[in-house]
């Protein structure tokens, strides 16, 4: 590589439950650096997660990160050429790719589904997500899917 490495930047944790995973989710939430929005959008989901999910011992935060670990992959397909084809190679995805691949996939189906505010939509997706369902979980079961089918090409890594 000819030039250096970015310097990581780092995050700060946010205000309300001072974790960093819930920043770098918002972050990811943001359009057009309208982070407040964002952040207003995160908590009244998480609150909707609170009031529905009563019978569960755990808080709404929790709730939110066991979702995240259960739509999180752990492999995933890169195309590869090799003497003219492309293979689909599986290959393992680094920890910090892994927590932003399942971010994006929960605010990205969250988007798609219907409902009446984002905050109703993420709240649904998350719920979901801690139910083994919904559009993130089946994309990584998908994931994964795709990684097996292909496993022949695994030797192929890099």
């Amino acid at each position: 590589m000819r030039k250096a490495k970015p310097k990581k930047r780092v995050i700060l944790p946010d205000p309300v439950y001072g974790d960093v995973k819930v920043s770098k989710f918002v972050n990811h939430l943001m359009y057009d650096g309208k982070k407040n929005i964002s952040y207003e959008i995160f908590y009244k989901a998480l609150n909707l997660v609170g009031e529905k999910m009563k019978d569960q011992e755990k808080s709404a935060l929790e709730i939110w990160k066991a979702a995240l670990d259960k739509v999180t992959p752990q492999v995933e397909v890169k195309s590869r050429r090799i003497g003219g084809a492309t293979f689909q190679v599986p290959t393992e995805i680094r920890p910090d790719r892994k927590e932003s691949v399942s971010m994006k996939n929960m605010i990205n189906y969250a988007r798609k589904r219907g409902g009446k505010t984002m905050a109703d939509k993420l709240a649904a997706e998350i719920m979901d997500a801690y139910n083994e369902q919904g559009g993130a979980y089946k994309r990584k079961e998908d994931m994964h899917r795709m990684a097996e089918a292909n496993r022949a090409f695994a030797h192929f890594r890099f």
